[in-house]
């Protein structure tokens, strides 16, 4: 569960802002999605960082080596700033010109440019805290995730309250006050971390309140391990931004339901991303503990548990799919177009519970390498797709969202195959 929370924290951040926007109006709402998706780009890139951190950390506790623990975490958390740091000025001064290349709506994109303004401050406490995500979710000790989980939620959603309506005596912002929300509550959540950590006493066994050295050996290791990573986190959220881009070409109000549907997409995959996530740590603690034949089966048993945990949340958009939709919206013309969707929802929700474990089982052995062609090549099979149904055709958002569908069995055939190949036993990290 914790690790199912802390998985999801910068998605359910979205979730929140696209919940208040979509009773702000038609243009926040599309505008949340696109933005939204854009900024899961920027933080998927350090998370997907701290995922060697994750790996090489679990590894070295399989194996006993505790005091290994501290040089990993100040490696990811000096690089984690310096990525931050990057991306922080890349947000802040290159958004306008980045989304005048995708954007025509002129209501959408200042709304973008509006969110973005607040949101780039955010990127520090996200690269930081997902670095503290890692190391907890590598030592498999995950409570801290919860309560940093938990903070961020009820900040987030007070703050977004009173800063896009007004309430509290706060301003009355719009989709300028859900980023300025957002921002503050990664703050707050970053806060819960540092206390946390300085109250910890088994820090002191892995070495991490040791003076930090600038190990530029130890960065690259594990640069060397998530290059492949951070490269299928762009190409797989960044297909994602390209899909939604495409459908913004089509209107307001086919971007405003696509949005509400991811909302609820989001919902239904939080499950999966806590049971993907661990899979990593199991794997890489497995092999570390040279059981790896034990691994296939681990990976396989995670999926049979995922499926069930999945089809027994998803329920509920199929008994009450109005109600559920209504997350994203009250417009009940933009519901009554979303719950055409349902069933396109539940096909892809099932396919991804199957495809995430088995991929990310894939990551935890350490083929990045091999990883990274399995989704590349799936995100070229989806954008060629998409852009045939969307950007040729103009297809119904039914088909639209079919692309889905492609990507995640494309990615379980490949990763499967490649797992039951054992080429992965002689990987060394």
């Amino acid at each position: 569960m914790p690790i199912m929370v802390g998985s999801a924290v910068q998605n359910l951040i979205t979730l929140t802002d696209t919940i208040f926007l979509g009773r702000v109006g038609k243009v926040e709402l599309g505008a949340i999605g696109l933005v939204g998706v854009f900024y899961l780009l920027i933080t998927s890139i350090g998370y997907s960082f701290t995922k060697a951190g994750q790996i090489m950390i679990a590894r070295r506790i399989g194996a006993d080596q505790e005091k290994e623990v501290g040089p990993q975490v100040h490696a990811m958390g000096i690089f984690a700033f310096l990525l931050a740091l990057l991306m922080f000025f890349l947000l802040a001064f290159g958004s306008r010109t980045f989304f005048g290349w995708f954007v025509t709506d002129p209501d959408i994109y200042e709304a973008c440019i509006a969110y973005l303004d607040y949101r780039c401050y955010g990127v520090f406490f996200s690269y930081l805290g997902v670095a503290f995500v890692a190391m907890y979710t590598g030592l498999a000790r995950t409570t801290v995730i919860i309560y940093n989980a938990v903070v961020m939620g009820i900040a987030n959603t007070i703050l977004n309250y009173g800063l896009i309506f007004g309430h509290f005596g706060l301003p009355e912002m719009g989709i300028s006050g859900a980023a300025l929300a957002s921002t503050l509550a990664e703050v707050l959540a970053f806060g819960v971390f540092i206390i946390y950590v300085l109250f910890d006493k088994k820090c002191h066994d892995y070495q991490l309140f040791k003076w930090p050295e600038l190990n530029i050996e130890l960065i690259k290791a594990q640069l060397r391990l998530s290059g492949p990573i951070v490269l299928q986190s762009i190409a797989s959220v960044g297909s994602w931004f390209v899909f939604f881009a495409l459908i913004e070409q089509l209107g307001q109000k086919e971007l405003a339901v696509s949005n509400i549907i991811r909302a609820a997409y989001m919902i239904y995959m939080i499950p999966a991303w806590g049971f993907s996530s661990g899979i990593n740590t199991i794997v890489s603690q497995l092999i570390g503990q040279e059981q790896s034949r034990s691994v296939m089966t681990a990976i396989y048993k995670t999926a049979i548990l995922c499926f069930v945990v999945t089809m027994l949340v998803t329920s509920s958009v199929v008994i009450a799919p109005d109600y559920i939709l209504r997350i994203g919206t009250d417009d009940p013309v933009l519901i009554r177009e979303a719950s055409k969707l349902v069933w396109v929802l539940v096909t892809l929700i099932t396919l991804y519970s199957f495809s995430t474990i088995y991929f990310n089982g894939l990551v935890g052995t350490g083929a990045t390498k091999q990883s990274l062609l399995i989704q590349v090549s799936s995100v070229l099979l989806y954008m060629l797709y998409a852009y045939i149904v969307v950007g040729v055709f103009r297809a119904s958002l039914e088909w639209a969202w079919m692309t889905e569908t492609v990507y995640w069995i494309a990615c379980l055939a490949a990763s499967a195959w490649y797992l039951r190949s054992k080429k992965w036993v002689k990987i060394k990290i």
